[in-house]
């Protein structure tokens, strides 16, 4: 069986470390709100879900 919450981590680890690397310049503006939106709907989707 897939260990889901194994991959939820490491996902939402690297996006937010990606998060933290990626400068604040209106260049990357669209990439950081897609990667922070994600985030957010994954962390809600999870603790809706959680057993």
């Amino acid at each position: 069986m897939a260990d889901y919450q194994k991959m939820y981590y490491i996902l939402c680890d690297s996006a937010s470390k990606a998060l933290e690397t990626l400068p604040e310049t209106e260049e990357n503006r669209v990439g950081r709100e897609l990667l922070q939106k994600a985030l957010y709907e994954a962390e809600e989707l999870y603790i809706e879900t959680a057993e």
